[in-house]
């Protein structure tokens, strides 16, 4: 099996460009692994899909207004991006644009200085007045919606490319499987006796970049960081033992749970966990921890399709990405979902 597997033909108007006028109000194709079966659904009767004892496993993060324009003392413009928050990192952001080490930058009356250019594209900035530079693109910058989308971010996205929990800034990339999960879809949840359980993982760009090498082996996964609380860690060994399933809402929970696999069995489920996921999960991958996935439709070649492909089996996919083609399915971080069990 290779990359150029998982590429398919995704036609521009299958791309949902704006989220649906009230959120929650998309579709669900539930694909049933044992069976080989699909059906039609909603998201907002996600309730009903789930029994009572599951433990529904969402990722926190909040995505920061990650793009910001400046200038140069020439005049020159240059366009900023925000990276993720990793754990102790200072402050990086890709740039278009020509700079070197030491060019002063403004901002909306601020100045920043580019302190280092650690790899090519990046800069690592610091602000001259001593503040963050987080704060200076939460107050002026813009939502770093995806560039598939061919337009530029409007007000409706401050809220719509925002989960209705988000809690903890540093993704520059919503969690895009929740972001239809409404409040009150939590309490029907709560109500049947759904666990909910949270953590964090900041979501980066490369989440969405196309595999540009044609073999797993050659592609170097990005990182991400992520923090597992021991709340959720004893919640999730306690579905286990009960018999009950664990849901991964989204790829950015199955990378963080996965990728920390071993260490939640070896504490016994009973510690908070953080680290750096760069863990690539394709056709033949195991999965140690998760029993059933929400995620959306993805983008051909990339690393969260292989990732579902490897859970779902690369067939059966195959055929829910027809199914959902041939049925009006919209695609992408603003678009329809499915639930894998």
């Amino acid at each position: 099996m290779r990359v150029s597997d998982f590429d398919y033909d995704l036609p521009a108007d299958r791309i949902a460009t704006y989220p649906p006028a009230e959120r929650g109000t998309t579709r669900l194709l539930v694909l049933d692994r044992k069976r080989g079966e699909l059906r039609h659904s909603d998201y907002a009767s996600l309730d009903t899909l789930l029994d009572p004892g599951d433990l529904l496993v969402l990722n926190n993060s909040k995505v920061i207004r990650a793009r910001m324009l400046c200038e140069k003392p020439t005049g020159a413009r240059i366009e900023l991006m925000l990276l993720e928050k990793h754990e102790g990192a200072q402050e990086l952001a890709l740039y278009r644009g020509r700079l070197k080490k030491g060019d002063w930058l403004l901002a909306h009356g601020n100045e920043l200085l580019v302190d280092a250019l650690p790899e090519e594209g990046v800069a690592r900035l610091l602000r001259t007045d001593g503040g963050e530079v987080a704060a200076l693109f939460e107050e002026h910058g813009t939502v770093p919606i995806p560039p598939y989308l061919k337009r530029d971010a409007e007000a409706l996205d401050r809220e719509r490319y925002q989960t209705v929990f988000a809690g903890l800034p540093g993704s520059v990339a919503a969690p895009t499987a929740s972001l239809n999960i409404t409040g009150e879809l939590l309490a029907r949840l709560g109500d049947k006796g759904v666990g909910i359980g949270e953590m964090t993982l900041h979501v980066g760009l490369g989440t969405f970049l196309p595999i540009r090498s044609e073999t797993f082996e050659e592609h170097v996964m990005h990182r991400e960081f992520y923090t597992i609380p021991s709340v959720t860690a004893s919640a999730i060994g306690s579905a286990r033992a009960e018999g009950k399933r664990v849901v991964a809402v989204g790829t950015t929970v199955t990378r963080a749970l996965e990728h920390a696999a071993e260490r939640l069995v070896e504490s016994g489920f009973r510690e908070s966990l953080s680290g750096e996921a760069d863990i690539f999960l394709y056709p033949g991958s195991r999965f140690r921890i998760i029993d059933a996935l929400l995620t959306n439709f993805h983008a051909p070649r990339s690393t969260v399709l292989m990732l579902t492909a490897a859970f779902a089996g690369s067939d059966l996919l195959k055929r829910a990405y027809r199914e959902a083609l041939e049925n009006g399915y919209r695609f992408l971080s603003y678009g329809d979902s499915m639930l894998i069990l």
